[in-house]
């Protein structure tokens, strides 16, 4: 199933950023959200911080009608800032995606990432484990197309 939704995935990790360790959690949502049907138009690594990637996040949202997904930074490590960074960013929380995610395992319980809509564009937050992506994306992927279409406005049905 093809949709015509475009999004960009965002690797939040001090480790990957410095070549210290693969990005594997970054390459599975990709795989994720093309075998989804979205179009993942294009990819960054950055690391951990709140200005890093509030920074992305701000410039990657600025006119843009998708998703930015983003994957690491929201467990408890003292780096752990990209719920903070997303909360600068959003105009919007959709609290029920991040219900959703938080539901998939009890070690999910533990994620601090949060979601929401900047203009045209939903951003979440993903945990950095590959384990923990695939859980999530696999909980939220039934509603996003629909999510997307509404914000737009091409799809007015509740």
């Amino acid at each position: 199933m093809k949709n015509s939704y475009l999004a960009k995935v965002v690797t939040v990790s001090d480790s990957a950023f410095e070549n210290k360790r693969e990005d594997l959690s970054g390459k599975l949502l990709i795989e994720l959200a093309e075998s989804a049907g979205f179009e993942v138009i294009d990819t960054f690594l950055t690391k951990d911080g709140i200005e890093e990637v509030k920074e992305i996040l701000l410039k990657e949202s600025n006119g843009f009608k998708g998703f930015i997904f983003t994957t690491g930074g929201t467990g408890f490590s003292k780096r752990d800032l990209t719920p903070e960074a997303t909360n600068k960013v959003i105009q919007r929380f959709t609290p029920g995606i991040d219900e959703a995610i938080r539901a998939v395992s009890d070690k999910a319980k533990l994620s601090r990432g949060v979601s929401g809509i900047v203009d045209d564009c939903i951003i979440i937050n993903f945990p950095g484990s590959t384990k923990a992506v695939k859980e999530s994306f696999e909980a939220v992927q039934p509603i996003l197309s629909h999510a997307i279409s509404l914000l737009l406005g091409s799809d007015t049905s509740h």
